[in-house]
């Protein structure tokens, strides 16, 4: 959905429910994350950049106490008072990511206004392009506007993150915010997940595409999958001395082999070898070197199939779908991309190629699995503003 229908549709639906028209106007976008997959929470680097695809916020203020938030995309909608308790809802509802936003911003100026809020969005659900950080830096960003305070973005991403920790349960790393909070156009964001720097890495070069692959599965798991992960992780960072798998080095890890256990080994192995596949890519990335890029792209996926374990048949056909079209074809790299187990592939095309190559991907990827996958290219997007 292009930005303006999708700004019309959010005016058109304020003014029908509430019966006026928005004073704010707030937009957060969505993020895919080209390399770096399970580095955050090992201290590492990451390099996403923000979507085409936004969350945006309307809000008006209201003569009582209440704060209402309805979205087009989901209910019921959020109705408590302003200066009651705040607490969340049931596990999984949606209106807990603005809940936990409302308090972080209760905290720090202690009185919050009644208003009117209406959310709509364009960024895939469930797909793992991020819309619940969107949705949170969205809220943020119009509370900054109805208090008349300007968070430093630092704390405003860090503020949302302890939003979905607190009120939606979900233990993230801060990729998520800091991108929808920092995000530039034609830029990604080079992250150090361990002292937060970031840099802008310029992707301006016109004849290239992010071709966004989205499987539309996503298979159920018991949940213990990342914590194990995680887990997993720790015990080799501990056996190899290090404080997190960050500090430790290939050659520590081969010195230690023979005491870890196979799957802790490979999972350690992935996540040495992607901190310096990100860096790696982040380079080639400044010296427009696709190709180089590419390559770190497919290796980052094979890594994460065979070492992380985190894929699935949908992902792997669509990175192999990529890899037999080919340079020649216009296709660079690709790769998974998100937490895994369903979502996202990610990859990076030639500019005149991308119609042949979204034809290509979408009509064998249907053939074979019976799925009809949903396909969008977008250049890195802006991050969270007011719009006027």
């Amino acid at each position: 959905m292009h930005w303006d229908q999708l700004l019309a549709e959010a005016n058109a639906a304020f003014q029908a429910r509430y019966g006026s028209r928005p004073r704010w106007t707030a937009v957060a976008p969505g993020r895919v994350n080209l390399i770096g997959e399970h580095t955050d929470y090992n201290d590492g680097f990451v390099f996403p950049m923000a979507l085409e695809r936004y969350t945006v916020a309307l809000g008006a203020p209201r003569p009582d106490d209440r704060i209402q938030i309805a979205s087009l995309e989901a209910a019921p909608s959020v109705d408590v008072a302003a200066h009651g308790p705040l607490e969340p809802g049931p596990r999984g509802f949606w209106g807990n990511y603005s809940l936990g936003v409302l308090a972080g911003f209760r905290e720090r100026v202690q009185r919050l206004p009644g208003m009117n809020v209406l959310v709509h969005s364009s960024v895939p659900l469930g797909g793992g392009l991020s819309s619940s950080a969107a949705l949170e830096v969205a809220m943020a960003t119009l509370l900054e506007a109805a208090l008349g305070v300007r968070l430093d973005p630092v704390e405003k991403a860090l503020l949302c993150q302890q939003a979905e920790h607190r009120f939606a349960g979900m233990p993230c790393g801060i990729m998520d915010q800091f991108i929808a909070v920092l995000g530039r156009a034609n830029h990604a964001l080079l992250l150090d997940c361990r002292s937060r720097w970031y840099e802008h890495v310029p992707m301006e070069d016109p004849n290239v595409s992010v071709l966004i692959i989205n499987t539309q599965v996503k298979h159920e798991l018991t949940g213990s999958e990342y914590p194990t992960r995680r887990k997993q992780c720790e015990t080799a960072a501990a056996a190899l001395g290090v404080p997190s798998l960050r500090d430790a080095t290939r050659e520590q890890l081969e010195g230690a082999r023979s005491r870890l256990d196979p799957v802790v080994y490979r999972r350690a192995r992935h996540v040495i070898g992607e901190i310096e596949r990100t860096l790696q890519a982040a380079e080639a990335f400044r010296q427009g070197d696709w190709v180089r890029a590419g390559q770190l792209m497919y290796a980052s996926h094979a890594s994460l199939r065979d070492d992380y374990e985190v894929s699935c048949q949908e992902l792997d056909l669509v990175v192999e779908l990529a890899q037999q079209l080919g340079l020649e074809a216009g296709v660079y790299g690709c790769r998974m991309t998100g937490g895994g187990f369903g979502g996202c592939a990610v990859a990076l095309v030639r500019t005149d190629a991308v119609a042949a190559v979204q034809t290509h991907i979408h009509d064998a990827y249907k053939r074979r699995t019976g799925i009809e996958p949903m396909l969008f290219v977008s250049r890195p997007g802006e991050g969270a503003r007011i719009v006027s």
